[in-house]
């Protein structure tokens, strides 16, 4: 019995000494021992807390880019007026808060200790800080928060609300990638209670928009509130788009895996994972257009709200009679005080500019009726251009129709059809033109060019010269055959037999 309450004192006796082991860094940065040029001692351990909120809110914010000179231009902003140090100095320090979090050589840290539970001495390895970009340009290197400097975050503190949900989201991600899909579902839980929450507080934040903006203080206060709160559902909102294109791609990784063996409970727990992101990701969705509503609609109704009040509190004997009458303002205060219950001044004058405007002039009894339509936009310009496009598609199926007859001296339409298919114009049939050409060839079969000679008045102007032009001489003649042709669900047409007539004299 003795020995059983032993063991279960001991039992996970490496899981918490590793936790332990998180807070080495900070314990090692408190040991170093240094002076700013006034010889004040410079405290490492909290400007290594602070080097850790400093990635941890850009991992919050998605900047990837943060390196020495970042770390040392916030270092400066924050401790700048108690650490007496130059620019150069403070690029120092950070280089020596990175290197102990991250050491030069690249290597995890490594932490010794005795396992009770064991009775051997193990280690585990902890990554605070990993690289993450490098810049050739500027020979620059980049860091993030790992793993453990996440878990090192949160065990500084309990986060406030605001980011609990992005919190969340990060270590869902973590989960996720470590196949720890059982944690991954209570996490989900748990970012369903914080969208909860936020609906709640929203609910709480609109009322509170009609019921105590009264001045504009409280106005731009809120305002700035609702900007930010928008700002970051707007972050939340596209990591649970990078969060859905995850699990999808986990998905069909674990399917695959999961084909060849018995096992199928880790697809099934991905499945169900998908399906509870999906739901909290519309709940998120819908929060997120409730604060665009809130800035947006409720923010100008509480503006105007505000202005109507102040119009009825507005008293003008006491805030302008007595003002003007107790108190010996001088000329030019009043003028600015009563300025705004002033008319706008307004002077009756002509301009010269109307004067030599042009003028509709219009005789009488002339006998021509006036027209006050507007002119036609576009008229011949718009037709010249249908005719030099209709010109060319037609010489351009006369070429093909040719080129089909040379070998046989005929050509069937049907053949002719498939032949634009299997091309790249096969767009051509389902053009009206493409009709309207083998309709002209059958009505006027035999077509020659002699024949064109008496066919200047057409509509269709000088369309045919070039069609006319590829016959030469010679004649077709368009003869209709029996089956009809089905080309697509809008065009049918009957099919059409194309060949060589007589030969005409250039005469």
């Amino acid at each position: 019995m003795d020995y059983l309450e032993i063991g279960q004192i001991v039992s996970g006796f490496r899981e918490r000494m590793a936790k332990l082991s998180l807070f080495d860094p900070l314990y090692e940065l408190g040991r170093k021992r240094q002076t700013d040029r006034q010889n004040k001692p410079i405290d490492f351990m909290e400007l290594g807390l602070l080097t850790l909120l400093y990635f941890f809110e850009q991992k919050l914010m998605r900047k990837n880019k943060a390196g020495v000179k970042d770390l040392a231009q916030f270092l400066l902003k924050v401790t700048g007026i108690f650490i007496d140090l130059d620019e150069e100095g403070f690029e120092d320090l950070a280089r020596q808060l990175i290197q102990t979090f991250r050491p030069p050589t690249g290597k995890k840290r490594d932490f010794s200790f005795m396992n009770w539970e064991t009775g051997q001495t193990e280690s585990v390895y902890i990554s605070i800080l990993k690289a993450n970009a490098f810049d050739l340009k500027t020979n620059t290197q980049y860091y993030t928060l790992d793993d453990d400097g996440l878990e090192l975050i949160f065990a500084t503190k309990e986060f406030y609300m605001e980011f609990q949900l992005s919190i969340h989201q990060l270590v869902l991600r973590k989960q996720l990638e470590k196949g720890e899909f059982e944690s991954a579902l209570r996490q989900i839980n748990e970012m369903r209670v914080d969208v909860e929450a936020l609906q709640e507080r929203m609910v709480k934040l609109e009322h509170e928009l009609k019921r105590n903006i009264v001045s504009e203080e409280t106005f731009t206060r809120y305002k700035e509130l609702l900007e930010d709160i928008y700002l970051r559902l707007q972050m939340e909102n596209e990591e649970f788009e990078e969060l859905r294109q995850f699990v999808k791609e986990t998905k069909d990784r674990v399917h695959a895996e999961t084909i060849r063996q018995a096992d199928q409970r880790p697809y099934e727990l991905i499945l169900r994972i998908s399906n509870e992101l999906e739901k909290i990701h519309g709940e998120h969705s819908i929060l997120f257009q409730q604060s665009m509503v809130l800035k947006s609609h409720a923010l100008s109704a509480a503006q105007e709200s505000l202005y109507y009040t102040g119009l009825d509190s507005f008293n003008f004997d006491q805030d302008i009679g007595s003002l003007i009458f107790s108190s010996p303002l001088p000329i030019e205060s009043m003028k600015g005080v009563l300025a705004p219950f002033l008319p706008i001044q307004e002077t009756k004058i002509w301009s010269l500019l109307t004067v030599w405007a042009e003028q509709n002039i219009q005789e009488d009894g002339d006998g021509h009726e006036r027209d006050d339509n507007f002119l036609e936009i576009g008229g011949d310009s718009d037709e010249r251009r249908y005719a030099a496009a209709q010109s060319r598609l037609y010489k351009l199926l006369m070429e093909q129709l040719l080129q089909m007859m040379e070998g046989q001296g005929h050509a069937e339409l049907k053949l002719y059809i498939n032949l634009i298919e299997e091309s790249n114009r096969s767009y051509l049939l389902a053009e009206r033109s493409f009709y309207d050409f083998w309709i002209y060839l059958h009505q006027r079969s035999p077509i020659s060019a002699h024949d064109r000679e008496n066919q200047q008045n057409e509509a269709q102007g000088a369309w045919l010269d070039d069609l006319y032009a590829l016959i030469g001489n010679r004649s077709l003649i368009v003869i209709e055959k029996e089956d009809k042709i089905i080309v697509n669900e809008r065009f049918t047409i009957q099919n059409m037999l194309v060949s060589w007539g007589e030969i005409k004299n250039g005469a």
